[in-house]
């Protein structure tokens, strides 16, 4: 399918599913989420990255304007829907102040290996338990795939770019594995420093040798 869609590029990279609360200040974003939520319509997030509006993104509907102020700002509360290809961006559209884009959908495959999925989760825990954090899932581990934990892997922004463009759950799913059998040992490493550095300058009780 190929339709037109409002956009609002933001640099940052939504996933379907996400829950999302924005602060709108912009004017031409004021009238977008506005309209949208008015005629209950979704709009596009397509990531932007070194000041560049990426063909991939996100469609995305306001589900709550939870604050509106005297000066026009709001807080509002949305949720992404699925995975979109830009095809043509449209700078100036008729009697509005933002832009807009022709979009299809590709074809998303969501099903993954679920033995595979909690290799990963346990894999993410293990890396917030180095970094000495606590995160929420906020499902059952059983119920989470790729989407639900690639914010919580410490992907860059590329990365998680990188990880939007991919159509299926088990390409995710080793994108993920291969980042944290990456990253983790590197923290581990560094965690090990870490505590030779605080070492550093102290007593320590050392045992010499019964035989010297």
């Amino acid at each position: 399918m190929t339709n037109f869609i409002p956009i609002f590029p933001l640099g940052i990279v939504v996933y379907p599913g996400e829950q999302l609360n924005l602060h709108i200040f912009e004017p031409r974003y004021k009238q977008l989420i506005k309209e949208c939520f008015e005629t209950k319509k979704p709009f596009g997030i397509p990531p932007v990255i070194d000041n560049k509006i990426n063909e991939t993104g996100t469609l995305v509907k306001v589900i709550e304007i939870t604050t509106e102020y005297d000066d026009g700002k709001m807080d509002v509360k949305t949720e992404g829907l699925e995975v979109f290809s830009t095809l043509e961006l449209i700078n100036q559209l008729p009697e509005k102040l933002y832009s807009g884009a022709i979009v299809n959908y590709p074809a998303n495959i969501e099903t993954g290996n679920r033995v595979l999925m909690q290799t990963i989760v346990i894999a993410i825990r293990e890396l917030h338990k180095l970094l000495k954090i606590n995160k929420d899932f906020k499902k059952p581990d059983e119920e989470l795939w790729s989407y639900d934990v690639a914010h919580h892997a410490g992907l860059s922004l590329t990365e998680e770019y990188e990880l939007l463009q991919l159509m299926h759950e088990l390409q995710r799913q080793e994108y993920l594995k291969r980042h944290l059998k990456k990253v983790i040992p590197v923290i581990a490493e560094m965690e090990t420093l870490k505590e030779r550095v605080q070492l550093n300058g102290h007593f320590k009780n050392l045992k010499g040798l019964d035989s010297l």
